[in-house]
């Protein structure tokens, strides 16, 4: 058995999953790694560059976060850009981009002055673009399909150029792991296919089972996304916490409409993001639309089955049932879950989706924008059950065993190396190892 021993073991081949096998293998003293990923490729889930919305989510034009949970997002933000530089992954899976959020009608463009205020000193490359400038550098925000101006007051709050703002995070989690595997004097190893089916403490270790194969560990890390719940369930953690499935969907437009990525005011009754546009850097550069909101009873979207598993992870009780009230009481939230539920039923779902998307480009015709089949992934919205409320971002399980169970949804892939500098810490100082800091702040940070 201790030939199949690790020091560390990490589950999940997503973008989570890679940085801290990465980060690991990089900035610690620790010889003997290992990732396993129950599918044949990584990125096969949410970090597949068609799953998600290809965005660096550093807070600048992102309306939900504060100026606090800007700063943190910011830090880790730049995390991403600076591992691709280092690399010169720059205009092979990294691009720069112009990005703005717009505000529409009398009371968006106050807040978003506003919130240009609160804002300009944390990102001083920001600018404010008024009606007539916005017609310059993206004229389909302005004209409808007679060429005429839209009527309602517009204002646009980002950057023309010259911040990289868009990944795709699939090619990234494959960089991630063939950088790690290059390292020397280190043992990294890739396990594909390779489906946890149990996972057993005994002692001071952690036994990892495979369909085929038994493995050990010092420390577990599970990135696994829902899964990570799932998991942690059958240990006996994580009991407080419930998975609510929320599947993201997006429509593509039959042409390159917009020039870059444009975001909206998010209404702060809603608890997921508002839609949005940006040139897909995966299908031509024409304009993809979304994310929709949509609750899916199982785990993973696209593979079949995890039904079961959603129900198991679930855990229905009157606490769960007491947040399912509470988000539908509300006439604001309701009536978002039935448009984003018309969004999916076809024939329907043009029609309803063409009325939202309008308020972005107000030219936009039925035969413009066709529905993404196959885009799209799965976000692991946490239902804290112990106080009745859902979580929005990220949540982690950390019985202090030797094991950590992460839940990322977005922005889960902008903060990969954040999130993964936290558990790498955590790991060594559970297993008496060392992590340079100083070469991480040097590489990432600095």
């Amino acid at each position: 058995m201790m030939r199949n021993h690790y020091e560390v073991l990490v589950i999940g081949g997503g973008i989570s999953g890679a940085a801290i096998f990465y980060e690991l293998a990089k900035y610690t003293d620790i010889k003997k790694i290992a990732l396993f990923e129950k599918y044949n490729t990584l990125a096969k889930l949410n970090s597949k560059g068609t799953s998600n919305s290809q965005t660096i989510h550093c807070g600048d034009i992102e309306t939900n976060y504060t100026v606090d949970k800007a700063k943190n997002v910011k830090r880790t933000a730049k995390m991403v850009e600076k591992y691709c530089l280092q690399y010169g992954y720059e205009d092979k899976f990294m691009f720069a981009m112009q990005k703005m959020a717009i505000g529409v009608g009398d009371e968006e463009v106050a807040y978003m002055r506003h919130r240009y205020e609160d804002f300009k000193e944390l990102f001083p490359y920001l600018e404010v673009f008024e009606k007539d400038k916005l017609a310059k550098i993206e004229p389909s925000l302005i004209f409808d399909e007679n060429g005429k101006q839209r009527d309602e007051n517009i204002v646009g709050v980002g950057v023309e150029g010259g911040q990289y703002s868009t990944v795709d995070f699939g090619s990234m989690t494959e960089s991630l792991v063939e950088n790690a595997i290059k390292i020397e004097d280190k043992q990294t190893d890739v396990f594909l296919n390779s489906k946890i089916v149990h996972i057993k403490q005994l002692g001071e270790m952690h036994i990892v089972q495979t369909a085929t194969h038994t493995y050990t560990a010092d420390f577990v890390v599970v990135d696994a996304g829902a899964h990570s719940l799932f998991l942690a369930h059958e240990m006996g953690h994580g009991l407080d916490y419930s998975c609510l499935p929320m599947a993201g969907s997006f429509y593509l437009s039959t042409k390159k409409i917009l020039k870059g990525k444009v975001y909206m005011v998010q209404n702060p009754k809603l608890p997921f993001a508002a839609l949005h546009g940006d040139p897909d850097i995966l299908a031509n550069g024409y304009t993809r639309f979304g994310p929709t909101a949509l609750a899916l009873p199982k785990l993973e979207r696209y593979t079949g089955g995890t039904y079961m598993d959603f129900i198991k992870t679930l855990r229905f009780d009157h606490n769960v049932g007491k947040i399912f009230l509470d988000l539908l009481s509300d006439s604001t939230i309701r009536n978002y879950v039935l448009r984003n539920f018309l969004f999916e039923v076809p024939y329907l779902n043009k029609k309803f989706f063409l009325k939202d998307v309008r308020k972005i480009v107000p030219s936009l015709q039925l035969e413009d924008i066709e529905y993404a089949k196959g885009f799209g992934g799965i976000r692991p919205q946490v239902l804290d059950k112990k106080n009745q409320k859902l979580m929005l971002g990220e949540a982690s399980v950390n019985p202090g065993t030797g094991i950590l169970f992460n839940m990322t949804p977005s922005p889960g892939a902008t903060s990969c190396l954040g999130n993964a500098e936290r558990d790498v810490k955590i790991v060594c100082e559970y297993l008496n190892k060392t992590f340079d800091t100083q070469k991480f702040n040097k590489d990432l940070v600095d």
